[in-house]
């Protein structure tokens, strides 16, 4: 099926991608990795959950990097091939720029393919695993066990915990605590406490022994203060993933069941994906065919350019969509349609479409 040039520009095509896409996960990541960092030192993640986290998060993240890395890898590769005068000698042979289209557009194919299980099935599982990730070490530096020495703040911020020390049985000593209940504050403070977790984790009680309670609203006068020999505060833990789904984690049939246009417009920018493949990689067969004295990468700010502002039509006809602006059933496709005219008026002006020889290498 393919020729000796076909099989030959595809491999060129091939190693640039896997270059291209490498340098730019690693920029995503870099620049992901500082607010996964920050949140892990706010929140006192341990360094399994960050590095999981890192490693979904360049999952999800490939689905944006993967067009743009096609574009410019089609461009480079074919670029070297103008910039050496290995074109020159393909059209020697009676074959025009339009004989690149079959392994380059194959090799998008391919591409798309992969982009498609990526943005319909691995990427929204991605992003549930790392909602739940992320809510379960929220839920465990929250409510984990507690320490003595460290102020522990939970229950959403309304309670604050301190323990002075600690034995080897994990009693705590010298305990103060504090917590908002309504629009009353409620201070404790207990020659000792235990920390009790129950239910399997789903609930936690400190137990303050021997101490005594200051409650009251501020600003008004009233307030009581008790003293007790057993006082409990339990603290029950939500149950994880509860709460309204994510279009981000929505499957397929879920995006097509629901009425809301949020998920309709999340189903066409996953449409959209492997669409963007296909197009930019028939667009950069034209783009990259350098002028005799051009560099070999002189067309790459224009290739960024030309992906910036299709990215940017689709984003705008995603949001759209959302606040129904725009016909679901018309969806990204204008976008699509718009930057495949422009590649062919570009190929048209490049080599005649009467004039095409699709002889075989």
């Amino acid at each position: 099926m393919f020729g000796r040039l076909d099989r030959y520009v595809l491999r060129e095509v091939a190693v640039v991608w896997v270059a291209v896409t490498g340098v730019l996960l690693v920029i995503l990541v870099s620049n992901q990795l500082a607010r996964i960092l920050g949140l892990a030192a706010e929140r006192g993640f341990p360094k399994e959950v960050v590095f999981v986290l890192i490693g979904l998060t360049s999952l999800q993240n490939l689905a944006v990097i993967v067009p743009v890395a096609t574009l410019l890898a089609v461009m480079m590769a074919l670029g070297r091939l103008y910039h050496e005068s290995e074109m020159a000698a393909i059209r020697a042979c009676g074959m025009g720029p339009e004989r690149l289209y079959l392994p380059v557009l194959a090799f998008a194919g391919v591409v798309a393919l992969g982009l498609s299980a990526l943005a319909f099935d691995l990427g929204p599982a991605a992003y549930a695993k790392a909602q739940e990730v992320r809510q379960t070490a929220i839920r465990e530096a929250e409510f984990g066990r507690l320490e003595a020495g460290k102020f522990r703040s939970f229950a959403g911020g309304s309670a604050v915990f301190y323990a002075e020390r600690a034995d080897a049985a994990g009693t705590l000593y010298n305990v103060f605590l504090q917590r908002q209940v309504g629009d009353r504050v409620e201070v404790a403070t207990a020659a000792r406490a235990v920390h009790r977790i129950e239910e399997g984790g789903r609930l936690h009680v400190v137990v303050l022994y021997d101490g005594e309670r200051l409650e009251g609203v501020p600003g008004e006068a009233g307030f009581r203060r008790l003293r007790f020999a057993e006082h409990g505060i339990p603290v029950r833990i939500p149950e994880p993933g509860a709460g309204r789904v994510r279009v981000g984690q929505m499957t397929l049939d879920q995006l097509r069941a629901s009425p809301d246009p949020e998920a309709s417009a999340e189903l066409h920018w996953r449409i959209a994906q492997p669409v963007m493949v296909l197009t930019l990689a028939l667009l950069a067969v034209p783009l990259s065919a350098l002028r005799p004295r051009e560099g070999r990468y002189a067309r790459v700010a224009l290739a960024i350019l030309v992906y910036f502002v299709y990215s940017q039509l689709v984003a705008a006809g995603q949001v759209w969509i959302e606040k129904g602006r725009l016909d679901p059933a018309l969806g990204l496709w204008w976008a699509h349609a718009a930057v495949g005219a422009l590649a062919l008026v570009l190929l048209h002006r490049q080599s005649p479409l009467t004039r095409l020889t699709w002889s075989r290498a």
